[in-house]
């Protein structure tokens, strides 16, 4: 069967948060419905929340319509192989005007039990940081359930996490089972299982605007966290116009682009590429057709466009399998 394929754009999934800000529309060129918009879903098959493709001819199907018609063309064929027509990730970006409750993600075995979801690995790349601003990443020292749950109870949890204070360019990948929060006045770009399963579990006693404070999931957390330290900074190179290998793990593959004119790429079709622009603005052109895609931007790449090359000057997370 002759595919027609072409990178994809998608219509952004906007979310209204209760610690949501203006910066996705300010920053990266949003149309967002509120003040208080703290994500934009770039790429999402997550159930409810499927992505629309807004450019093209296939504008207005659905991720999960192509895929089902053009699989191996679209995921690739490794990607197939280990997850039939099944999209593993996800993309966002986020913005935190205000702290984010702190939260941890289940493995695949603990989600699929309870949720018959995959488990939540991601990394987050920050595209924009205020003055001091911090995440919160896993414990300062080890710890136990008992020690965690005695200071969650005398509301003091914060003196035995570990803060760090970021600055753009950060990266950090949060394996499944690692406390976490991301601290206000950051925007995020994140990457992540195809899951949407969060036990939040302090909320800094804030109430919305009907008096009513968010769920906490203190039960189903307790044997979800991992009370070990962890090491969840990565360090990577920025040589422009080349893929610095900046995460690595069994879900994905996240590589970081300083382009500053071209660079040309010759794939395997074992997996779809995604890029993140965080930066500027780039051409990617392939089988002499050539898209424009801007700061803000999400793109997936299908993997049967396996020569493609990107000119222009940007900021770039490319990720595959």
């Amino acid at each position: 069967m002759k595919t027609e394929l072409y990178p994809l754009v998608f219509e952004p999934i906007l979310k209204d948060r209760i610690w949501g800000g203006i910066k996705l529309q300010s920053l990266l060129n949003k149309e967002i419905p509120t003040p208080t918009t703290g994500e934009s879903w770039e790429i999402s098959t997550v159930s409810g929340d499927v992505s629309l493709v807004a450019n093209g001819v296939y504008s207005g199907l659905s991720i999960n319509e192509l895929i089902s018609k053009y699989p191996t063309a679209i995921l690739g064929t490794k990607v197939e192989k280990q997850f039939g027509i099944v999209f593993p990730l996800l993309f966002k970006f986020l913005d935190a005007k205000e702290d984010l409750s702190i939260q941890v993600h289940p493995n695949d075995e603990l989600a699929k039990k309870r949720h018959n979801s995959f488990g939540k690995t991601e990394m987050w790349y920050v595209v924009q940081a205020d003055e001091n601003a911090r995440i919160i990443v896993g414990f300062k020292e080890k710890s136990s359930p008992e020690e965690y749950l005695g200071h969650l109870k005398d509301k003091t949890l914060t003196t035995i996490l570990k803060e760090i204070q970021v600055q753009q360019g950060d990266m950090f990948l949060l394996e499944t089972g690692t406390i976490h929060a991301i601290g206000s006045g950051i925007v995020i770009a994140e990457i992540q299982q195809t899951s949407d399963i969060t036990y939040r579990v302090y909320d800094w006693d804030r109430v919305d605007a009907s008096g009513h404070s968010r769920e906490l999931h203190i039960d189903l957390a307790l044997d979800a966290i991992n009370y070990d330290t962890v090491q969840a900074q990565k360090n990577y190179k920025k040589i422009p116009n080349k893929s610095n290998p900046a995460v690595q793990c069994s879900y994905f593959t996240t590589n970081f682009i300083p382009l500053d004119g071209n660079i040309v790429f010759k794939k395997n079709k074992e997996s779809f590429t995604v890029l993140m622009c965080t930066e500027g603005e780039f051409e990617l052109v392939s089988h002499d057709a050539t898209i424009v895609f801007k700061k803000g931007q999400t793109v997936l790449i299908p993997a049967i466009i396996s020569d493609f090359e990107l000119r222009g000057k940007a900021t770039l997370l490319e990720i595959y399998l």
